[in-house]
């Protein structure tokens, strides 16, 4: 079976349990590492997680696991072996979904670009949303920029302290 079906298969398994706990999946990865093939599923609480205690706890990962791990043995869904890891988005996520971008605005982020805009390969700072398909982040200099989602390579949240 090839990789994008496994993911696909295990997306919709573990979906359907992570909202059974008002949980949802957040990303789901399928590959060989140094040990052998991984199977990376990261839930997350919907909302604006904004605080620690909002996001997703480990008790919450140690219980999708349980019940994924169950589900995937008697199905049978991965066809070779390997190690189960569940886990959260963690405090300095990735943004990968438009939503993402609303979701967390005021927070603060990093997002890098695959050609330059405003002159910048990079931009840091405070989201504020997603506007015709631009991502709006304000910048150190308070200056806000327009950068188009299509153009951001990567785009994580920065940890605030």
């Amino acid at each position: 079976m090839p990789t994008a079906d496994v993911i696909e298969r295990v997306r919709a398994i573990a979906g359907r349990i992570a909202a059974s706990y008002g949980l949802e999946v957040f990303d789901v990865q399928f590959r060989r590492e140094g040990s052998g093939m991984v199977l990376r599923v990261q839930i997350d609480r919907p909302g604006p997680a904004a605080t620690a205690e909002e996001s997703v706890s480990v008790d919450d990962c140690a219980t999708v696991s349980r019940d994924l791990s169950a589900v995937l043995d008697v199905d049978d869904v991965v066809p070779t072996a390997y190690v189960l890891e569940v886990s959260s988005p963690g405090l300095d996520r990735p943004l990968i979904r438009a939503g993402d971008y609303e979701r967390f605005a005021g927070r603060r982020a990093k997002l890098v670009v695959k050609q330059p805009v405003d002159g910048q390969g990079y931009f840091k700072g405070h989201l504020r949303g997603i506007e015709d398909g631009n991502v709006l982040i304000e910048a150190e200099d308070k200056r806000t920029h327009r950068v188009p989602l299509d153009l951001i390579t990567r785009a994580n949240l920065e940890v605030e302290f």
